[in-house]
């Protein structure tokens, strides 16, 4: 194969696999601070759902400057270092955090203090390691291999939360707080230690896929040149409203299986897996879906993120009905169909998020894929305390536990119909193929 060949595929599948491995290490540290964490505060130390409501709003609201960390990695060829300093960031603010239930039995205002602290160092971490890993995927990877490459490397890390979900759902019980440090940073280490190995040399062995240029001097400049794409605007605002749709459950599922359905932490823990292999399932039969109708006209990338939109907006009008019919609910099926709506949506968003930044290519991936993840952190720090807030103002309104969940339920039911009318207008003017598992097969094999 020639070197011009060897340009125009970027990145292989095996290097792909690598930096899916990375993804997988980050989302295993972040499944224990926004699932098992939260559920531990609420239930376990009785405080108000708000409070760990408003200590992962804050790691998300940290992640305003994913923009700045996408600029910087713009700047130079210095994306790997990033990757890693991010990584470390997030095992040390995920064992701190994990800690912080031993602080606060010794006081509030101590606890309190220190879950800020841990959680603004897991905000740092997440933004500078995710965003340059995003940005590296979109400048290396060849267009033809961008949806396939992000279907890869969201299964993979939606199967390193089923499995850190599972296996620390087995070993956190019986629950006691030197035993939830003792498994955080295990994970943690292993995480970082994965990372290592497998981002070692990828950027030196992957060439760019077009040349690079040199972004402007400025971040604002920066920040000026994707605003004024109105597909970037768009699809900016796509990812807000999802976003915000999406997380405004992610901290109050696991309160909703201990208070409505009396489940240990270890069984919650097991619940938030169940939930992350119907995303690792939805995902699935969006990539193998995709080889099907590759070359049939239309956006296939907006048909399956509208109707997963949709489909999630059903999965949670059933979790709003399950609220009044606990404890006698399928509550984990349902949990399964939400992650499958879920992981539908997600994986079509993402494969457009991919074909954008690269679209415009001027060494500007880093910068677009900051502003997106600004976008989606903001929304999930937005939503994730709103959710919390008006679950703590409903139970005090209603006084039911039942109606509360299922206000919020409904609520984001809401969201989810608006997102889907959103994304009717989003996509990249290519109109590309979904990612067909076959095709990968058969260029491996060559």
């Amino acid at each position: 194969m020639s070197g011009k060949e060897m340009n125009e595929r970027g990145l292989g599948w095996v290097d792909i696999v690598r930096l899916g491995l990375v993804q997988a290490a980050l989302g295993s540290i972040i499944v224990l601070t926004t699932s098992t964490l939260n559920r531990v505060m609420v239930v376990e130390l009785g405080l108000a759902a708000s409070i760990p409501g408003a200590l992962v709003g804050l790691h998300y609201g940290v992640q305003i400057s994913r923009p700045l960390w996408g600029h910087r990695s713009d700047s130079g060829r210095g994306r790997t270092r990033w990757i890693l300093a991010g990584m470390a960031a997030l095992g040390i603010g995920g064992i701190a955090a994990s800690a912080t239930p031993m602080v606060f039995a010794v006081g509030f205002l101590p606890g309190i203090l220190a879950a800020i602290l841990a959680y603004a160092v897991i905000g740092l971490g997440v933004g500078a390691c995710g965003t340059s890993l995003l940005a590296l995927m979109a400048s290396r990877t060849a267009p033809q291999r961008r949806a396939a490459a992000a279907t890869i490397v969201w299964m993979m890390m939606i199967a390193g939360i089923i499995v850190t979900a599972i296996v620390t759902g087995s070993l956190l019980d019986p629950y006691t707080p030197a035993r939830l440090v003792a498994i955080t940073a295990a994970v943690s280490g292993i995480a970082f230690t994965v990372s290592l190995l497998a981002i070692a040399g990828i950027e030196r062995a992957g060439p760019q896929v077009a040349e690079r240029q040199r972004p402007p001097s400025s971040l604002r400049a920066s920040l000026s040149q994707v605003w004024s794409s109105p597909a970037d605007r768009l699809f900016t605002i796509f990812v807000f409203v999802s976003m915000l749709a999406y997380s405004a459950q992610d901290l109050i599922l696991e309160p909703f299986g201990g208070l409505l359905f009396a489940m240990t932490p270890g069984e919650t823990t097991k619940l938030s897996g169940v939930q992350h292999m119907g995303v690792f399932a939805g995902m699935l039969l969006v990539g193998v879906a995709g080889g099907l109708f590759a070359r049939r006209k239309g956006s296939v990338l907006r048909a399956f993120t509208i109707a997963g939109c949709a489909a999630s907006a059903c999965a949670l009008a059933l979790l709003a009905t399950a609220s009044i019919a606990a404890p006698h609910w399928p509550l984990a099926a349902n949990i399964a169909l939400l992650g499958f709506a879920n992981g539908a949506f997600a994986v079509a968003a993402i494969g457009t998020m991919m074909e954008l930044a690269g679209e415009g290519g001027g060494g500007r991936e880093g910068i677009r894929m900051g502003v997106w993840g600004a976008a989606q952190a903001i929304a999930f720090g937005l939503g994730g305390f709103s959710g919390t807030v008006a679950l703590d103002a409903a139970r005090f309104v209603t006084r039911s536990e039942s109606l509360a969940f299922s206000t919020v339920f409904l609520a984001e039911a809401a969201l989810f119909v608006l997102a889907a009318l959103i994304a009717t207008r989003t996509g990249p003017a290519r109109r590309p193929a979904m990612p067909s598992f076959s095709g990968i097969a058969a260029e491996t094999a060559e």
